[in-house]
Parts: structure tokens; sequence; C-alpha cells
């Protein structure tokens, strides 16, 4: 009987022992805590989001619903998980006194409400595992041990613990089915894999992989699970994964909520890296590559009503309470960890594009608001309250998106940096045999188009720089030390491996021309990464006014405008013929003002309209007009 019991007890460790050495290892690695600074107008917009957002946010209010736990229905305590997620990556990137005192305030007041059990939450506990109960503590488990993975603070890992082992008291096999409970097929409860697998990491406490695993069977096995996995190989859009009436919109019934469903993703991504079977990662390739084509829109967001509609050829119609700042933020950390994972720049590229616009677009001039919906066209206000409180989902869950730039900015593997965010910054970090380098970009990109790199390693040594050649970049040069560099492919990386000494010098120019996109009978104008819309505020003429938009094969002729309204960053006049019921003079169009998306309207006044979509004036003598 014991020889039995030892030799279960060997092969259990040497299945042990070889899940560890299939372990899939990130392809791309964050550089080590406060190693990126991102300064110029866009690290600006991160600095504000950090003192004005995520620093003056009143902790007290957000620790009030776990003292009292009478709710049966709403999500309030999401709101401090999602604030320590932001405050902590904030901290990560620029370590700061006050705001660590602030973190460990809220941990504090937060852990002096955990119960006997294990329990925190703003349930009372004849509604456990109902409505936003599972999704609230799977915000809490990731607040404590994001703060853990900075500090190693012991209590924290506990906390932690006791609260997982509260909730496997409550469901797991043989107890509630886990995609029985809460809204959306479960998907919201489903999200707390993904701080499952980071306490097995801290822990390597069995039970919780295994409760990791038991959620995927859930999705799949349990007769109306989410089919995350299955529908995803067999190529079923994500809009049209379950098909619901308007009254089971925001109910169990609806599998097509967005930010939820790309959370599981996100879980799934991470269970791959220690269990890395192949179909967990085809699924989470191929409903992301259904989103880029099917979903996200020009500004690099999507979702109607907070969930997936097959957007991306519907964006010229405007939708009700579309491109949720929950959506952008999610999907901007969805990429990122395919970004590690598979390396693969497409990521980059969809980040680049939805900070720029439809994530800077969010945030209020002074960034002391984060918007609940960002349309392309309309006015910018804030979000109302939720849940009987001065806060909202999105004005909590934003500012995640702006602190998780830092980390995407630059990337590293044993022995080669990549450079994938372009503006004015800096990074330092150490490759393989213990050599220090440091990276400084100087450049105003994406306000001009010439970037220059000066990479400083503390040794002369042999090792790779990667730089990201954005996909929309059909024209570019790149020069060391005033060499030309040939053979540039878009929509990959230009990887230089040499033996690199101190000072030397790239010189990088990207294709910043105007590019006009169509679709159906509108156009829009789009430079570089940076979506170009007209503003009231400009006063030349109506917005909603016909047009067509002279270029020259599918490029615009784009001219610095002289004069910007406050809080606008970038400014361009266009030639533009307006209107339908005048003798239009094509060869003298009028110079019509854009600016970038993120500017547009951001005087936070109803006054102040803007719009991105231009209806196209017809011209039937045009060759491609069909007639009736």
């Amino acid at each position: 009987m014991k020889k039995t019991k030892f030799g279960l007890l060997v092969f259990i460790l040497f299945i042990q022992f070889i899940l560890k050495l299939n372990a899939q290892q990130p392809v791309h690695g964050f550089l080590p805590m406060g190693s990126t600074d991102i300064r110029g107008a866009y690290g600006n917009k991160i600095d504000i989001c950090i003192e004005n957002r995520i620093k003056l946010q009143d902790i007290s209010e957000l620790i009030t619903p776990f003292t009292q736990r009478t709710e049966c229905q709403y999500w309030q305590t999401e709101f401090w998980g999602k604030w320590m997620a932001s405050a902590v990556a904030a901290y990560r990137y620029k370590p700061d006194e006050t705001l660590k005192q602030k973190i460990n305030q809220a941990v504090k007041q937060l852990l002096a409400t955990q119960t006997a059990d294990g329990y925190i939450g703003n349930y009372c506990d004849t509604c456990h595992l109902r409505g936003w109960d599972v999704w609230g503590r799977k915000y809490t488990m990731l607040g404590l041990l994001l703060w853990y993975q900075v500090t190693a603070d012991a209590a924290l890992l506990n906390s932690a613990s006791r609260l997982a082992d509260h909730l496997l008291t409550e469901t797991g096999p043989g107890k509630c089915d886990l995609v029985k409970t809460g809204n959306f097929r479960g998907m919201p409860s489903s999200t707390i894999l993904e701080p499952m697998i980071m306490l097995y990491k801290a822990t390597k406490n069995e039970a919780y992989l295994r409760f990791c695993n038991y959620i995927i069977d859930q999705w799949e096995k349990c007769p109306d699970g989410p089919k995350l996995i299955s529908k995803a190989l067999s190529n079923v859009p994500v809009s049209g994964r379950f098909s619901v009436t308007e009254k089971e919109w925001w109910t169990w019934a609806n599998g097509q909520k967005a930010y939820e469903m790309m959370n599981c993703y996100k879980g799934l991504l991470d269970l791959y890296q220690i269990n890395p079977k192949p179909e967990y990662l085809e699924a989470v390739l191929k409903t992301a590559n259904d989103i880029i084509n099917t979903e996200i829109n020009i500004a690099g967001s999507g979702a109607s009503y907070e969930c997936w509609y097959h957007g991306k050829d519907q964006q010229t119609r405007p939708a009700t309470n579309t491109m949720e700042t929950c959506v952008t933020t999610t999907w901007m950390k969805l990429c990122n960890s395919l970004l590690q994972v598979t390396g693969n720049s497409k990521y980059a590229d969809q980040i680049e594009k939805t900070f720029y616009n439809a994530l800077l677009a969010s945030m209020k001039f002074d960034g002391s608001i984060i918007a609940k919906y960002s349309p392309l066209e309309g006015f910018r206000q804030a979000g109302e309250g939720q849940c009987g409180m001065h806060i909202n989902c999105c004005n909590a869950n934003g500012p995640r998106g702006f602190a998780l730039i830092p980390d995407f900015a630059y990337m590293q593997s044993e022995n080669t940096v990549f450079v994938k965010y372009y503006g004015k910054s800096s990074s330092k970090t150490e490759l393989a045999g213990k050599n220090k380098v440091s990276i400084q970009q100087q450049t105003d990109y994406p306000e001009t188009d010439k970037i220059v790199l000066i990479v400083n390693p503390e040794k002369e040594t042999d090792f790779a720089v990667a730089l990201r050649i954005p996909e929309w970049s059909q024209q570019n040069s790149l020069r060391i030390n005033g060499q030309e560099i040939t053979e540039i492919q878009t929509g990959t990386y230009k990887t230089i491996q040499r033996k690199w000494k101190k000072g030397d010098r790239i010189e990088m120019t990207l294709d910043l021309r105007g590019r006009l996109v169509k679709q159906d009978e509108y156009r829009a104008i789009v430079r570089g990464p940076v979506v170009l819309a007209r503003d009231t505020r400009f006063g030349d003429g109506f917005i909603d006014e016909t047009s067509i938009v002279q270029n020259e094969n599918g490029f615009v002729e784009l001219v610095p405008a002289a004069n910007k309204p406050e809080n606008v960053w970038l400014a361009f006049t266009a030639p533009l013929v307006l209107g339908s019921d005048l003798e239009s003079d094509f060869k003298n169009p009028r110079q019509i003002h854009f600016c970038d998306f993120a500017s547009a309207g951001n005087t936070w006044d109803l006054n102040t309209r803007y719009r991105v979509w231009l209806r196209e004036t017809l011209n039937v003598m045009k060759s491609d007009y069909k007639g009736y």
C-alpha cells in the first residue's frame, strides 16, 4: 500500500515536471518596473491621467459597499479592483511614495472587511453567486494579487487565497455551475480565471489550477455554456454566438457581451502559458482576428450597448452607446497579451490605433474624467454614476489603458529589444550577458514623420534592436549611423542584429501621408495611426454637409493648420468640395480644417460637435456610379 502511494506521488511529481517543461514562455517580455519613461504630448496625457484621475480617487467611497453587504444585483465592488489595477500599473510605471501610501491604505481598508470565512464582497449571504457577485470577487482578487507582485506582502496573498478558497466552497464540481451564475452566459463570472491563474502561479496550489480547468470545462461541457472555444474554432463570429431578443439583451441569455468575452479570452491565453494546448491559443487567435475583421472601427474600438454587432461594416451609421471605454481598454489588454505570446506586430498596430484614437478621445482634457462612450460623431460628455455611486465602470477602468502604454512601448527577449511605441521616450533594460542597454527616442511623432533612436549599451556587444514597421506605413526609410538599411517590410519588425556601441544612431521615417478611407458612400481621413475629424470650433462650415475630398490615388494633401483651438493637438487643412446645390469648383476646393479624433470635441461642451465619416456628394459622371 505504501509503495502504491509512493508510486502515485512520483507519477504526480513527474507530470507536474513535464507540465513545467511544456509551459509556454512569452515571446516578448515586459521590461522591469520603472524602466520606461513616456514623454511628449502623449506622455503628458498618461501623466495627467495618473495625477488627476487615479491619484484623486476617493477611496472611502469604493470601500463602503464592502462594509454594507446588502446587494443582490449590482456591481459596486468592481470599482475598487479596477482602480487598484490602474493604480498598481501607474506605480510600476513611476514608483511614487504618495501613490504607494494611497494603495496601501486602500488595501488596509479592504482587508478589514474580509469575513472569517474569507468572503470579500458586497452581496448579502442569501444572494451569493447572483448578479455581479463573482465578477466583483474577480476584481478584488486581481487588485490584491497585482499589488502582491510588486510588494511580495504575504498578507495580500493570504487574503486572496482565502477569498478563492471561499469561492471554491460555493461553486465547482458537484456544486453550483459557475456558468449558471451571474449574467451573460456566465462570462462575467468566468473571468475569475485570470486571477485564479495568478494565484496558482504564486502559491502552486493545485486546487486553483483544477478550478481553472473546471472553468474551461464549464464553457464547453455545460449545455448552456458560452462555448468560447468550440464556437471560435468553428469560426462563429463574435456577433453571432447566440441569438437574443431586445428583452433578453441584459440577461443571462446574451452571449455577445464584448468586454466580458475578451476578459475570458485573456484568461484563456494566460492558462495557455501554463498548459499550452494548441486549441486554447487557436481559439484566442481566431476570436481576435474576427474582432479585428468585423468589429474594430477606424478609431480602434467597437460594440454597441456593450455587445458585438458586426460593427465594422456599420461604423458609418451612428449607433447608440457605442465604443464603451471598458471595451476599448480590454481590447488593448487582450492585444498586449497576444503581443507577448505571439510577438505578432499586428497586435501592436492595433494598440497604437486604439490608444491614439479611441482611448485618448475618452479622457477629458484635464484628465479628470473618462467618458463611457466616445462615438465617431457627436459630442463628448461624462457618463452617469452607477450603482448609486459617484463613479462608473469606465471612469474606473479607462486609466488601465493609459497605464498599459509604458509596458507596451518596449519589450524584450533574451538578447533583443523590441521597439513598439514611437514617441518621445526612453527605456533601459538588461539583456543576455548582463549588458545594460538604454534607448532614447527623439521625435515629435506622430506630429512629424522622423524618429531618431539613440542606442546606449553599457558595453559594446552584439544584440538586436527590432523596430516595428506599421502595416499602414508604405513608404519608409531607415539609417544607422548614416548608412541606409534596406528590405523594410511593413506589418512586421525590422530586426537589426549587430555589435552596438554607445551613441549609435537609428534614423527612421514613417509614412504620414493623409490616407482616404472609403466605406459605402462615406469618406474619412487617416494620417499615420491618427484618425482625423471635423470640429465645429474651426468655424469653416456645416460639418454634416456632404463633400468630395480631393485626393490623388487615395492620398490627401494635408497642410498643417496655422491656428488651433485650445486643447487640440494635431490640426490640418484638406481640400474639399462642399455641398451639392452649388456650382462646385473642383479646381479650387476649399481648405477645410481637421483635427485628431482625440482632440475633436474636447471642450466637453455640448455646443462643440465633431464627426469622422463625411458623406460623399454623389457625382454621376464618375465611372463607379451605377445608376438605378
